[in-house]
């Protein structure tokens, strides 16, 4: 017969088990599924506890019947060492793995010790318990100290400083912890991006700012891209910010066109293979052997341009709303590739 098992964090295991099977038996088969030890299950049917020397048939457990897990902790397993190793550190490992919602913190507030519960180096577990034990003694001796020193002579220099940098240190602490609660984007490392353009039809290497709401150019740059004819010098300023800057105009607006890397990769190795084709030259007038299956009727038959392929990119292009000449020229300048043609006609 068939039963359904519940867990205590909502789970259901079937499980095809004979109707004389025993409740011990029926545990084993659960710490198979569930990772929970036999000792810790304690099952559940009708609201009574059924004892491992019982039987399904003698419980009155048939075909379809659901039955209640619960998880009694093995206190004894997570116990301490005086240093703040575990007493069984695969036993607290288990433990804490089960229960979902102290995962959850330990991932948000002590992703170390989340990685070591997750991974299976024990040593590791240990070693990060006896840390936190340290830090928590620590912690529980500066807090003594600043109880001390709130029973400490009013009138003493030195107590009156040590005072005020307790006080100074813990406005800094919660503000530290309140940045990590509602600002936690401002402790991730920025990865600065950097991409190929081509500005005017110049090639330049551009900074990306997803922040920014205009694109800032230098006058040289300005001046290499054939743009500073352009410049307005009635939307002259200060930029004031870290250090302060002079804003000699502005430029509305400019051809731009990102270079994706694969067109770079696809011209050198296009550049390549036109090298490889060429060969050196001869100077002997001998005939050359022909090699099977080799095409010997000149470049037009390997021209990207001529065909009915080239005919159908062209009128792909058209229909975007293209002049024909221009698409036949785009296309024959990228060799027949319709995607760089039309990049470049949309630029």
């Amino acid at each position: 017969m068939k039963i359904t098992v519940m867990t205590t964090d909502e789970q259901f295991i079937t499980l095809d088990v004979d109707p004389d099977e025993t409740v011990e038996n029926v545990k084993a088969l659960l710490e198979v599924e569930t990772s929970i030890s036999l000792q810790q299950q304690q099952l559940l049917f009708n609201g009574k506890e059924m004892r491992n020397s019982e039987r399904l048939s003698s419980l009155q457990v048939r075909d379809g019947d659901m039955v209640m897990m619960a998880s009694v902790a093995a206190s004894n397993d997570l116990r301490l060492n005086p240093d703040g190793s575990a007493v069984n550190p695969r036993a607290f490992q288990q433990q804490i793995r089960r229960d979902s919602q102290l995962m959850a913190q330990l991932l948000q507030n002590d992703p170390a010790l989340s990685q070591a519960v997750v991974g299976d180096n024990l040593d590791d577990l240990q070693n990060i318990l006896r840390e936190r034990h340290q830090q928590r003694l620590e912690l529980r001796r500066k807090q003594e100290e600043e109880i001390a020193l709130m029973y400490a002579d009013p009138f003493d220099v030195e107590s009156q400083k040590k005072i005020e940098a307790a006080i100074r240190q813990k406005g800094i602490d919660e503000n530290w912890e309140a940045a990590l609660e509602y600002n936690p984007e401002a402790f991730a490392r920025v990865v600065m991006l950097y991409v190929d353009m081509e500005v005017n039809g110049v090639p330049l290497k551009a900074f990306v700012d997803s922040g920014a709401q205009s694109t800032i150019i230098s006058k040289s740059c300005a001046e290499r891209c054939g743009l500073l004819r352009l410049l307005d010098q009635r939307y002259k300023g200060v930029a004031v910010g870290v250090g302060q800057s002079e804003i000699i105009g502005r430029i509305h607006v400019a051809p731009i066109k990102d270079i994706p890397s694969h067109v770079r990769d696809e011209e050198r190795l296009s550049k390549q293979a036109s090298l490889l084709g060429q060969g050196p030259s001869s100077g002997t007038s001998g005939a050359q052997g022909k090699t099977p299956g080799t095409n010997t009727s000149g470049t037009s038959s390997s021209d990207p341009t001529q065909g009915a392929d080239f005919e159908a990119k062209v009128q792909k292009l058209v229909e975007l709303g293209f002049d024909r000449n221009s698409v036949i020229q785009a296309l024959k300048l990228f060799n027949g590739n319709e995607d760089q043609a039309a990049g470049f006609l949309f630029g």
